[in-house]
């Protein structure tokens, strides 16, 4: 079977979103660019994909119109390995972009993401019911993800 490539549908950004993405994470490059031909259906010359790699995941970023945009249907997740790693990512992917909850937020493109430490799931996994309760109910009020606090709350008695 061949991998399987997320395609995503700009309206005429593509290219520019694919430098950004690329410009932030390790291990990352653009692959190839292609344009439209004189065939159509937009201009010779401008550009119709991009195929880039995110940490050696490939990606397709295709300007397709404006016909449809994204939301959070689909959202790209981050795995960080501790505080420093979350607020790079977070603070990256967000400029220009809006905050959301529980760690997700929308960049400039309005593609979703979440930003999430490995120590999160760690706490939610905990067979202490209320260690993993405590650190959910923390979790629901933050917008970007602080691993102190998620820590702090999973500890209150």
């Amino acid at each position: 079977m061949k991998k399987i490539v997320p395609c995503l549908w700009f309206e005429k950004e593509g290219e520019e979103a694919a430098r950004f993405y690329v410009s932030i994470f390790p291990n990352s490059r653009i692959v190839d660019v292609s344009s439209y031909s004189e065939a159509g259906p937009r201009q010779d010359e401008e550009v119709t994909t991009v195929s880039f790699e995110l940490n050696g995941q490939e990606f397709m970023a295709l300007n397709g119109g404006p016909q449809f945009t994204f939301n959070e249907a689909i959202s790209f997740q981050v795995f960080c390995d501790d505080q420093e790693e979350l607020d790079r990512y977070w603070s990256a992917l967000l400029e220009g972009g809006q905050e959301i909850d529980c760690g997700w937020l929308k960049d400039r493109y309005g593609l979703a993401w979440q930003i999430i430490p490995t120590r999160l799931i760690e706490l939610l996994k905990d067979p202490d019911p209320g260690r993993s309760r405590r650190t959910m109910q923390a979790m629901l009020e933050m917008k970007k993800l602080e691993i102190a606090e998620l820590e702090a709350a999973a500890d209150a008695a």
